[in-house]
């Protein structure tokens, strides 16, 4: 932790952060894109496109019909997000191990925030965190910095150095910078040189075990 001080805080993501629900979003766009006569995506190409809010993203993708492709996405992924939900490998007894040596977490992602809160509250995980805040929560969505203020009131922190916000992706590392959060990238793949030249992560870890050794 070379120039880093402890963090009294840290802010996850939660879609393959913490959990593993690449196969599940997939399988939801596919659904919806075929719905409209459109190319179904591979798992890689969801991984790459798939980032942002879907009230961030859909209107892009699908026009003026936007609003019946989200009701078709969220139709599929009720009937099946709960039973195919994984957590990651060490996730659970990390957030134990932090949150007994007292230190504020919370969540920040762009999966709605209804949806994000039965996950979290199936798997038994709400205990830890402080906020959990989903898309459509705040007034904007991450990248914003609106989500992030908002998990941390509870614990009447500003966002700072003293935060680490922990994501497996670029729009993860972007909301860090916006708020002048310590970007932490949580992945197993070694980022590329040309990866992430405008919000570069401070820290790499390959997973939660490495990450609450590093802390």
């Amino acid at each position: 932790m070379t120039g880093l001080s402890a963090p009294r805080a840290l802010i996850f993501d939660w879609d393959n952060t913490l959990v593993d629900t690449w196969g599940v979003i997939t399988t939801c766009y596919n659904v919806t894109l075929g719905h409209f006569g459109m190319s179904s995506w591979t798992e890689a190409q969801t991984r790459e496109r798939a980032h942002k809010s879907l009230r961030d993203t859909f209107p892009t993708l699908f026009g003026d019909r936007w609003e019946e492709a989200r009701t078709i996405f969220f139709r599929t992924f009720d009937a099946v997000h709960l039973e195919r939900l994984r957590p990651k490998d060490g996730a659970e007894a990390m957030l134990d191990v932090l949150s007994s040596r007292g230190l504020y977490l919370a969540v920040v992602s762009n999966k709605t925030g209804s949806a994000l809160r039965k996950e979290t509250a199936h798997l038994g995980w709400d205990r830890f965190f402080g906020r959990i805040v989903g898309a459509t929560d705040a007034p904007y969505d991450k990248p914003a910095p609106d989500p992030v203020m908002m998990a941390l009131q509870p614990a009447a922190l500003a966002a700072g150095e003293h935060v680490w916000f922990v994501g497996d992706t670029a729009i993860d590392l972007e909301c860090a910078h916006n708020t002048g959060c310590v970007p932490v990238l949580l992945r197993d793949d070694t980022p590329t040189a040309h990866e992430f030249v405008t919000y570069p992560p401070r820290l790499h870890v390959r997973n939660c075990h490495a990450l609450l050794a590093l802390i």
